[in-house]
């Protein structure tokens, strides 16, 4: 009887074989839902399928302007060797494609998803070689705004306003205000020289240096003028403007009123 009772509560022999088996089946089943998951949120560039997608897409939507295979038309330039991150700045921001011919791309937009810009641009960068996409440790703000403070002023701040407000070119172009621009975009002009703007390659400026500078203008976007309104980070200039302008004009208003009055 207590032979029976102890042989009960014994565990059979291939339970632990059977959770084991079990365990691998689910560790199994979540990794490869999570490594599915993941290759669906960020095309590979090397992948033949991601190239073939955006081959389709560039068919589609960019040859008419720059040829079948890229080559330029007198409609568009050649994109061989361009690079991902001219396709991906120019797309992802939706200056591509464009509306109208003009003297620059105005930013729009965006007529694709993010995978389709990927796409297109991992197609561009597979014809020639050309800039590349940054990786994330060099756009995320983890540098030296003080650096970058420095550098923007010295590089930059002529055309883009030391505030990263933007401002007016020749021939009806102008330098984009940067407030709202991610730090991949800035990151891809930088290297790229989209419309007017200068090619800052690693040899005139380093990739980290390069990250102290988007370190800057993120900060600049986080931290508004403690000052009160500021008038668009346009500088004295225009500042002395407004107060010419609208502090004469209220004490000429004020000037007549109490004339009127008195009379």
């Amino acid at each position: 009887m207590n032979r029976s009772k102890r042989r009960t509560g014994r565990r059979h022999p291939l339970a632990t074989a059977a959770l084991l088996a079990l365990g691998l089946v689910f560790t199994g089943g979540a990794y490869a839902a999570f490594s599915t998951t993941t290759a669906q949120a960020e095309p590979s560039p090397t992948s033949q399928e991601t190239i073939e997608e955006g081959s389709k897409l560039f068919q589609a939507n960019c040859a008419t302007c720059h040829g079948l295979e890229a080559q330029g038309t007198d409609e568009g330039p050649s994109l061989i060797g361009v690079g991902a991150a001219a396709v991906d700045f120019q797309v992802g921001t939706g200056r591509m494609p464009m509306q109208m011919q003009g003297p620059q791309a105005e930013q729009k937009p965006v007529q694709f998803a993010d995978e389709q810009v990927k796409q297109l641009a991992y197609y561009v960068g597979s014809l020639g070689p050309g800039p590349d996409i940054p990786a994330d440790s060099l756009v995320n703000g983890g540098g030296d705004a003080a650096n970058g403070a420095e550098l923007f002023r010295i590089n930059c701040a002529m055309c883009h306003n030391v505030a990263g407000a933007g401002g007016a070119l020749t021939e009806g172009k102008f330098a984009p205000p940067l407030t709202d621009v991610s730090g991949v975009h800035i990151y891809e002009a930088m290297v790229t020289g989209p419309q007017n703007m200068p090619v800052f390659n690693d040899l005139n400026i380093s990739p980290e240096d390069k990250r102290d500078i988007i370190t800057y203008l993120q900060y600049v976007q986080d931290n508004r003028s403690p000052g009160g309104f500021e008038l668009g980070s346009l500088g004295p200039v225009a500042e002395g403007l407004f107060i010419w302008i609208f502090g004469l004009g209220a004490i000429v208003a004020i000037t007549v009123w109490i004339t009127a009055k008195s009379n």
